[in-house]
């Protein structure tokens, strides 16, 4: 795939704008990012699906080149704006990390018709409480940084808590996709900085509630080094969702697919082989 091959754009959702990318053609295969990171985490993956699918990507509000905007606005809203803008009327394939996972779940359980198959990356239902121990003491380092406008100090321990993961220090991991994640993580908080924008939530929709309605094809994966609670989320959903299997990468932490992309990529092909799709 080169650059040439690629579609981006912004679409106008409510009041702001989302940017996105799309390559390829065939079954709609949408990558939705982490809240440390931005469509960029999906490098690999973009490239590498955009030869037989139609692999879309996109920064969502307050990331990457979604620039935050007055006024309130909600995650799933735009999320169906965006399929709406890019006219896909077919059912499609969603990989969400984190945050995006929770969204990947949130649209499933209010779009039961539109998915194909669901692929969860170091991801929880929205608003799922668990006990779980939490080394809180880099999260909390990390607020306190942000909130004296340290950003640069701020991205990198968030970058530590998240991307290095229990057990690894920065040396132990790829210096490159780190820095990108520093640096994904520096321009969410430079957006965030700007206190543009409130980000609705939807907590009627209780998709954690609701996983035995998702009734497709679901691939749980979660790094070995990912915190507590994601492991216990990944359990969690695997012992709800009907169609689910789990999948852990060795050191790797929340991005895993950063970590070993390859890896990754063989694990996912080897899911959608599974289901024909």
């Amino acid at each position: 795939m080169t650059q040439t091959d690629v579609k981006s754009g912004f679409a106008g959702i409510g009041s702001g704008r989302i940017y996105y990318e799309t390559a390829g053609e065939g079954t709609p295969f949408v990558m939705i990012h982490a809240g440390v990171a931005d469509s960029r985490m999906w490098n690999h993956e973009f490239a590498y699906y955009a030869r037989r699918y139609q692999a879309i990507r996109y920064d969502m509000r307050r990331f990457g080149r979604s620039e935050p905007v007055e006024g309130e606005f909600n995650d799933l809203e735009d999320l169906n704006g965006l399929l709406e803008h890019l006219q896909i009327n077919r059912p499609v394939i969603l990989m969400g990390c984190s945050m995006g996972g929770g969204l990947a779940l949130d649209f499933a359980v209010t779009n039961l018709y539109r998915v194909r198959a669901l692929i969860l990356v170091g991801s929880a239902p929205n608003n799922l409480a668990l006990e779980a121990e939490e080394d809180e003491e880099l999260y909390e380092a990390a607020e306190k940084a942000f909130s004296e406008g340290d950003l640069d100090l701020a991205a990198e321990l968030e970058t530590r808590a998240w991307f290095d993961g229990a057990g690894r220090g920065p040396r132990q991991v790829n210096p490159d996709a780190r820095r990108l994640v520093v640096e994904m993580n520096r321009t969410a908080m430079e957006h965030a900085a700007k206190k543009l924008g409130k980000r609705k939530s939807h907590p009627e929709i209780n998709a954690a509630e609701r996983l035995e309605e998702i009734r497709v094809p679901v691939l749980i994966v979660v790094g070995a080094q990912d915190n507590d609670y994601m492991h216990a989320a990944a359990d969690y959903m695997l012992e709800r969702l009907p169609f689910a299997s789990k999948v852990i990468i060795e050191n790797a932490a929340h991005l895993p697919n950063m970590d070993h992309p390859e890896q990754f990529c063989r694990l996912v092909d080897e899911f959608l082989a599974g289901i024909n799709a």
